[in-house]
């Protein structure tokens, strides 16, 4: 029996269990992520550890009730450390047919799900693809199922404020908000008053939510439910004291950019065009100007990347951010962000492609763009976050090593971990170690080439400043005036001078640690970006059982830290799970040569814990 496989007790009446996984999942019309936000909220008050996974579907507004429109909401919560969204299902709520359909696979046998039956009509089971009704047809034996009018009760629960049908089928969502938080004993108080502040301007909009909320509660407190439905008891987790708020990737992120903003002593600008899933970190920093943060919304991915590397000549931080067809559209402004030496940060938030591709689905598929896809030999830094609350930190190192190294960074981040939320310990920035700027401001001797003996970093000199006028520019430069050269020994000197100077940022980065276990032995598992929670929880739950794992995770892609590929070579064997078909296992074989062994996945989901699980056991039992 593999290691994560579930006992029958999550199953068990009143039984107190240490962790939950429960999806939210409806039309992309039904409020899924809503309800999921504030289930979430209530949670994380509740005192339960946890971590998110919103699912979106790609289109804006697909038929009612065709699978393809399914929005989900899942969140895993417990008493011991949460890192991941969770394998399989212990709770799964459906508005429709189509729901359950394409969510039914997921759900552990003798799980739970909720429905509503109102929605299961004849045309919606023909559109989801049944040929009869699940709900009545005993293909559902295998769970434990709570069927209930829901649509029919929402409406007489706010008939009193005089909504329309249209107005009064959406609160259905509430209604089994309510419920559901009976389920898990979980407050409401904090919804209602978000519902309140929500629609602060309709009144009895609020109030037929929250009338729908306490409802679905009421209902599930009166009701006679089936056998072995009662609360669920889940003990709080011991976290570390301090202030917390639930993030988003993409908001540690935003407060990540502005935190380096102020460590560097500069002010931001952050120029961007919308694209799926990087726009809502525009949207996050465009709520906090006050910190000294300038927005702009270009025309187009040319425009947006080209105004960032303005907004650096003129002396502040240019920030720009799309995702991997966003990415190949800057590719030229990016190389001349090089070729200039002008601190720039570009943060690519990773999406299933290629091209349009699944915008609001997940992957790993551009280190292979990030490390190599710019003309000529333009290596930059590259550096990923591993977790929404990583975002933070990750978002002010780029932020140093642009500053510091006068040079593009690009930051990685994917769909997960933008849209995934989890408790952040709100740090204190007086905790971090500042690296304010140091502009040029002396004419004696001064050209646009001089540099940093120890960095490589050409100076930083703000146009206008008098003395220090100077030009800059795409075509290649002397390395000893800046002035425009085409002189061949020159362009050699200076591509091996740029190449230098980003090869040696690895002797200002940390050493590259373990995660977890010895730092040498049979088998390391190792990782970059958002694989880190199932990594994490796989290897911990071997190294329980006594399994010869370590767990190394890469921040630095390009350089890699100088001590990797020694600890590297310290174990017999290694496995890279990526969610692409093996970019950085090439990279690790290449640079190494060590014999990695590849762990793809390329659905536009996650790993599952048990997906990693299983490649261990399996290679370890090959090696037996």
């Amino acid at each position: 029996m593999s290691v994560v496989e579930k006992t029958s007790e999550v199953a068990a009446a009143n039984a107190a269990v240490s962790a939950v996984v429960v999806r939210f999942a409806g039309d992309s019309g039904d409020g899924m992520q809503l309800t999921g936000s504030n289930f979430t909220e209530a949670t994380a008050l509740h005192g339960n550890d946890l971590a998110t996974f919103p699912d979106f579907p790609a289109e804006i507004r697909a038929p009612a009730g065709a699978t393809f429109g399914v929005s989900a909401f899942q969140i895993y919560f417990g008493s011991d450390e949460v890192t991941t969204a969770g394998d399989d299902l212990d709770v799964l709520v459906v508005m429709n047919p189509a729901a359950l359909i394409t969510n039914l696979k997921d759900l552990l046998p003798g799980g739970l799900i909720i429905a509503d039956s109102d929605a299961f009509t004849d045309k919606n089971l023909a559109r989801a693809g049944y040929k009869s009704n699940p709900l009545e047809d005993g293909s559902l034996d295998g769970y434990r199922v709570i069927v209930i009018e829901i649509t029919k009760r929402v409406i007489a629960s706010v008939e009193p404020f005089g909504l329309s049908h249209k107005f009064a089928v959406r609160c259905k969502n509430m209604w089994t908000l309510g419920l559901v938080m009976w389920l898990f004993d979980r407050d409401r108080s904090i919804t209602v008053g978000n519902l309140e502040k929500k629609f602060a301007n309709k009144p009895d909009i609020a109030q037929a939510n929250i009338a729908a909320l306490n409802s679905g509660h009421s209902y599930a407190e009166t009701a006679e439910l089936p056998s072995g439905v009662e609360v669920y008891q889940i003990p709080r987790a011991e976290v570390k004291p301090g202030l917390y708020r639930n993030a988003t990737g993409s908001d540690a992120l935003a407060y990540g950019l502005i935190a380096g903003g102020r460590l560097a002593d500069i002010p931001i600008t952050f120029a961007s065009y919308p694209i799926t899933p990087a726009s809502s970190l525009l949207h996050t920093l465009a709520q906090h100007k006050e910190f000294d943060v300038v927005t702009f919304q270009a025309e187009d991915e040319i425009a947006a990347v080209c105004a960032a590397i303005g907004a650096s000549f003129g002396g502040t931080l240019g920030v720009t951010s799309s995702s991997g067809p966003g990415i190949s559209l800057k590719g030229e402004a990016i190389s001349l962000a090089s070729a200039t030496e002008l601190p720039l940060v570009i943060v690519n938030t990773q999406r299933g492609g290629p091209s349009t591709g699944l915008p609001t689905k997940t992957e790993q598929s551009d280190l292979n763009q990030a490390l190599f896809g710019r003309h000529a030999d333009t290596i930059l830094p590259v550096i990923a976050s591993s977790t929404p609350s990583d975002c933070f930190d990750v978002a002010i190192e780029a932020v140093r090593l642009a500053t510091q190294f006068s040079t593009p960074v690009l930051l990685l981040s994917d769909g997960y971990l933008a849209n995934a939320s989890e408790p952040w310990l709100v740090p204190d920035l007086t905790q971090f170690e500042a690296f304010p700027v140091q502009f040029e401001t002396n004419p004696e001797g001064f050209s646009p080439a001089n540099r940093n003996p120890e960095t490589l970093s050409r100076v930083w000199a703000k146009p206008g400043t008098p003395g220090l006028e100077h030009r800059i520019g795409g075509i290649e430069k002397d390395y000893d005036t800046g002035d425009i050269s085409y002189d061949a020994d020159n362009h050699q000197r200076m591509t091996d001078v740029r190449k230098a100077k980003i090869d040696g940022i690895a002797k200002f980065i940390p050493a590259q640690t373990v995660s977890q276990g010895p730092s040498a032995g049979q088998l390391a598992i190792v990782g970059w970006g958002s694989t880190y929670g199932p990594i994490h929880q796989a290897v911990k739950r071997l190294r329980a059982v006594g399994v010869d794992v370590s767990h190394i995770h890469i921040r630095y892609l390009m350089p890699f830290p100088e001590n990797l590929g020694e600890l590297l070579r310290g174990y017999e064997q290694i496995l890279v799970p990526e969610m692409n078909t093996g970019q950085l296992v090439e990279v690790l074989r290449s640079k190494f040569l060590i014999d990695a062994k590849r762990l793809n996945k390329v659905s536009g989901q996650p790993f599952k814990i048990r997906e990693i699980v299983d490649a261990i056991e399996s290679l370890l039992g090959e090696s037996a």
